[in-house]
């Protein structure tokens, strides 16, 4: 889609109703679902921003990006995700926190972004995380920097691709609360799109079906 013709409707998702729980459910194992429902009590998470970024290519198709994690010791080594990360003391809200860490991993300047719509939170089991996503639009992009130490690629998705259901597949996966399941996820750029990723990447698909 064309970027201009992107920004005109996407501006109508800020009246727009959140999805919330229901939208995520759409992308997560019944066994998740499950353990929240039974462990929701106990969770004291860290909290963490991150940032849905809507962007033109160098022919202004709309493009969404995602990043590829380094491999390291951690339980999101080598996964896809958002541009984002947890809130530090200077950080004034979770918006801060987002911006903040979009521009430390890609390099994209905060006040560059035109931030749409607040999402829904999603709780992150194994890291014990509770992430606030936003919905961004950067008009007018610098070529991207990645943070060496952390991001290992950008993966630029055409928003066609992100809407065609055709995308959404199931996969064998193992998880932190089991072992050869059953997982939706979106099959994007040859990368497996899982997870909490995916849960918020539901509700993002589920609001702009409503004004595209």
């Amino acid at each position: 889609m064309d970027f201009n013709k992107f920004c005109q409707l996407a501006l109508k998702l800020k009246n727009l109703p959140l999805p919330g729980e229901d939208s995520h459910h759409k992308m997560s194992p019944e066994l998740r679902i499950q353990w929240l429902k039974e462990n929701r009590q106990d969770i004291n998470p860290k909290r963490a921003g991150v940032m849905a970024l809507f962007y033109p290519d160098l022919e202004q198709e709309t493009r969404l990006l995602l990043i590829l994690r380094k491999v390291y010791q951690g339980v999101h080594s080598n996964q896809i995700g958002f541009p984002g990360g947890k809130v530090e003391k200077m950080d004034r809200d979770l918006l801060q926190t987002a911006l903040r860490e979009t521009h430390e991993e890609v390099g994209v300047p905060p006040t560059e972004v035109e931030v749409i719509k607040e999402l829904s939170e999603v709780y992150i089991p194994p890291s014990n995380f509770l992430v606030r996503p936003y919905i961004g639009i950067y008009p007018n992009p610098r070529p991207f920097i990645k943070e060496e130490s952390e991001v290992e690629s950008l993966v630029e998705v055409y928003l066609r691709d992100f809407l065609d259901d055709s995308n959404h597949i199931e996969e064998i996966l193992s998880t932190s609360y089991a072992k050869n399941i059953n997982v939706p996820a979106f099959k994007l750029n040859g990368y497996t799109v899982w997870g909490a990723t995916a849960m918020m990447m539901s509700e993002i698909k589920e609001l702009l079906r409503q004004v595209l």
